[in-house]
């Protein structure tokens, strides 16, 4: 027969969240989460996070600005696809509208038109209308906004004259 097993202890949640915190950022929503699952009494919860976000552990602001550099820089997604993952993590939208504000719409473009010239060359179409609605949906779904999305294809578009 399995055994139920114990509810973890404030205290032993705080040891093992301060440990996950020293290694990678984490915001509120990530750490109640876990204390949830873990069995932690509701006022415990508020007091571990109370002394977490005290002691600079966990700090929205901070975690959602590395959040938002690593989904651009390394996963490659456009503003409104990190916008709705930082909304699911119950990031405040001013702390999220700030971090994703950090970044300028340069490197958007820089990330996104290596991105269509390689979905370019994939793509089958009948013709450019067809292929450019393709991109653009491509785009979209990598949460692309449309002014971005427009320059690079219109950029795409002019540089097929030069060659």
């Amino acid at each position: 027969m399995m055994e139920k097993k114990q509810a973890m202890t404030g205290q032993q949640a705080y040891v093992k969240l301060t440990a996950l915190c020293a290694r990678s950022e984490h915001c509120q929503h990530d750490m109640l989460e876990k204390m949830r699952q873990w069995g932690v009494s509701e006022e415990e919860q508020a007091e571990v996070m109370q002394r977490l976000v005290g002691e600079r552990y966990v700090d929205d602001g901070r975690f959602a600005r590395a959040f938002v550099l690593d989904k651009v820089r390394y996963n490659k997604w456009g503003r409104r696809k990190v916008e709705q993952a930082l909304w699911m993590k119950h990031i405040d939208k001013a702390v999220a509208t700030e971090a994703l504000d950090a970044v300028d719409d340069s490197e958007y473009l820089d990330i996104l038109r290596p991105l269509l010239k390689q979905k370019r060359k994939s793509t089958k179409a009948q013709s450019e209308y067809e292929l450019n609605r393709k991109l653009v949906r491509f785009a979209i779904s990598r949460g692309f906004t449309m002014d971005i999305i427009k320059q690079c294809i219109d950029a795409a578009d002019e540089d097929e004259f030069l060659d």
